[in-house]
């Protein structure tokens, strides 16, 4: 793997194996016509003013992962405007084992549907998880500022976009409970249900929503334990908890214990959801908190720059357990990040990167926010949907 320059201040890496993009091309995708990069395994740094495509570049990158994106825009509003062809994105994915070559893009033959094609070393695949087996993907946008402030559901899909890394099944399982969780509320709010097929439907949510909850326990406790192991990384540490009635129950039980509660609990409930929709139990009830360790402040109290940090540093310590645990290292996507850090944390973000030995890709509009980094860096310039590298 290449490393900084010698002189530059940050220079640290850890040993763990690489993995970048070594090409990156888009075609009629959002404000793109065409644009391909050629790279190497160390972070970018994407300048430009606001509007010029720089988001749109991570958001692209994003898509090499299961899932609507870090945008969770709909297919058809990533086509580009007046495109006659369909909107694509492909990669070669490098690492010290090989390359890969992976690529997405809307299906042609869709008619408006939200299906996307994948393809990986020039296969169609079935499903969107297959890509989960190249690479992994975190991202921290500026609309995800406000995580502790937002309501439950946008951290349960911050969580389980965690959890997904380590366990792609994870997704279909959430997909799956939500559609049966639909097909429920449908059938009682009709109220000619038929009670087998409700508790079909019953005892797939419990099977579902156990295993979704265990899933986010267990990433919760890996999660704790590694950001308390990085005391005194300059981010400050948060305490992460988990707070429903199915972590209640499994504080009291097994999980055949609060499966079987939970199936109860959902039979008992019909009349109630049949009335006010939804279910009043699942793991869709559950909420993900977090507590500033060195305030012993709830997260949601902190400043708006302490909330920052807060988050900067947990996505820190999930990409240092994806290195570790996965033996890779995860793309990083880092929208507008630096501008909102003070100058120390910038430092101690950008050692952080190198350490890890991450490709992170970092957009901004003033370049001089990563001065400290530009030596060990790949700099390119984005204006109007046109990407050039910066030879300065």
């Amino acid at each position: 793997m290449t490393r900084p320059p010698e002189g530059v201040t940050h220079q640290r890496r850890s040993e763990a194996p690489g993995l970048w993009l070594a090409r990156l091309s888009l075609s009629h995708f959002r404000n793109y016509a065409a644009a391909s990069l050629d790279l190497e395994p160390r972070p970018v740094l994407l300048t430009g003013p606001n509007g010029a495509g720089k988001t749109n570049l991570l958001e692209a990158i994003s898509l090499l992962a299961p899932g609507r994106g870090l945008r969770r825009a709909k297919a058809v509003e990533l086509q580009g405007l007046g495109a006659a062809e369909p909107w694509a994105v492909a990669a070669r994915v490098d690492s010290p084992e090989g390359s890969r070559q992976i690529g997405t893009g809307r299906d042609p033959n869709g008619s408006g549907s939200e299906r996307r094609l994948v393809r990986i070393d020039g296969r169609s695949e079935r499903a969107q998880s297959a890509l989960a087996d190249i690479l992994d993907i975190v991202w921290l946008t500026p609309q995800m500022d406000g995580l502790w402030r937002d309501g439950a559901g946008e951290r349960r899909r911050f969580l389980d976009r965690l959890v997904f890394a380590f366990d792609p099944a994870h997704a279909g399982r959430v997909s799956g409970y939500e559609s049966s969780l639909r097909q429920r509320s449908k059938l009682l709010q009709e109220g000619r249900a038929d009670p087998h097929w409700l508790s079909a439907l019953e005892e797939g949510l419990a099977e579902r929503g156990v295993a979704i909850a265990a899933a986010r326990r267990a990433l919760v406790a890996r999660l704790n334990r590694a950001i308390q192991g990085a005391a005194g990384s300059g981010f400050p540490r948060c305490g992460l908890r988990l707070a429903g009635d199915l972590e209640r129950w499994f504080e009291e039980g097994s999980a055949l214990s609060v499966e079987e509660r939970l199936r109860k609990a959902l039979r008992d409930s019909r009349e109630r959801d049949g009335q006010q929709g939804g279910a009043a139990f699942g793991p869709h009830r559950s909420d993900l908190t977090a507590e500033h360790l060195e305030k012993n402040t709830p997260a949601a109290l902190c400043s708006t720059g302490e909330q920052k940090a807060l988050l900067v540093g947990l996505v820190l310590a999930h990409a240092r357990l994806i290195a570790i645990e996965r033996g890779r290292p995860p793309l990083l996507l880092l929208d507008e990040v630096a501008a909102h850090l003070d100058a120390t944390r910038r430092e101690t973000l950008y050692d952080e990167i190198l350490t890890l030995g991450l490709q992170a890709w970092l957009t901004g509009t003033e370049p001089a926010v990563f001065d400290p980094l530009v030596a060990a860096a790949q700099a390119f310039e984005v204006a109007e949907g046109q990407v050039d590298r910066n030879e300065a």
